[in-house]
């Protein structure tokens, strides 16, 4: 199920601040010279959509302001789809303090919006194929001290944000297949004993054979990896059938790899549990926003 929109700010430790504080920093190191020359009368500026997309990383914004001793009064709810061009926030505070968070806010605020814009459109896309559609989630393939407001984005955009990070759960790829001797069995085994119960282990597999391997050793999830739809379908099917009445387990299926507008359709009919695919936030088209001070 979708997060609700709105509700996705309540996810967030306050460590993210110190997040915020470090990127202020690196955008203006030691002295601010553009804002000596406009100095510190207060003014209030508009935040404009310019671009379709949907409004994501209002709280990263928000923060960004804070921390400059400014104010920043919403006329859109996150998760609003914004059309150009709408006056989505009102920004006030000393002028110099505006200009100083300016482009760390846009730039947050334009890259968290375009992944919850595609995630979103992809979500939809899937749901025009089939009516009953599996879970859309995205990957750990985001940038180095930029995750949490990547994987921020494809929850305002409805799609499940799958592991944040290799603590989150286990998932054993053919690497560490191959470095416990090519044994899915025995590193399904190792990663039970290291995590217990409580952490989820998945694998990785390149056949149906290895699938079923991965089933009897314990995986929670697996992973059928750079599968064709229709070798998904057939795949997924005879698991499904073969883990039945006497030998029932409980797991899930994912795909994972080659998802494109062309074959969504194929995909999302698989009979499968997951699409995970790291087009919702690789390289998607940034949502477009200015701020625009009064005179």
């Amino acid at each position: 199920m979708a997060m609700q929109h709105g509700k996705c700010a309540h996810l967030l430790n306050p460590n993210f601040k110190d997040d915020v504080r470090r990127w202020l920093a690196e955008d203006c190191p030691s002295f601010d010279y553009g804002g000596f020359v406009v100095g510190e009368a207060l003014t209030e500026a508009k935040l404009l959509g310019k671009s379709k997309g949907i409004l994501a990383g209002v709280p990263f914004f928000d923060e960004v302001f804070h921390q400059l001793d400014c104010t920043v009064e919403w006329h859109f709810l996150e998760g609003s789809a914004i059309t150009p061009i709408a006056h989505v926030a009102t920004v006030r505070g000393p002028v110099r303090k505006i200009l100083l968070g300016e482009r760390v806010a846009l730039n947050l605020l334009a890259r968290c919006s375009g992944i919850a814009t595609k995630t979103l459109a992809t979500l939809e896309l899937i749901k025009s194929h089939c009516p009953n559609p599996p879970i859309l989630a995205g990957t750990r393939k985001t940038t180095p001290g930029f995750r949490l407001v990547e994987k921020y984005g494809m929850l305002v955009g409805g799609a499940d944000a799958h592991r944040h990070d290799l603590s989150a759960m286990t998932m054993l790829k053919d690497n560490h297949v191959w470095a416990c001797n090519g044994s899915i069995t025995r590193a399904v085994h190792a990663a039970k004993a290291a995590g217990g119960f409580s952490v989820k282990v998945e694998v990785e597999c390149q056949s149906e054979a290895e699938a079923r391997e991965a089933v009897d050793a314990g995986a929670d999830v697996v992973m059928l990896d750079n599968f064709s739809g229709e070798d998904a379908g057939v795949a997924a099917a005879n698991l499904r059938d073969w883990y039945s009445g006497d030998k029932k387990r409980e797991f899930l299926i994912e795909i994972s790899g080659g998802l494109t507008e062309a074959n969504i359709g194929q995909y999302a009919n698989a009979g499968v549990d997951i699409l995970s695919t790291s087009s919702i936030h690789q390289g998607v088209p940034h949502v477009d926003y200015s701020l625009k001070v009064l005179h």
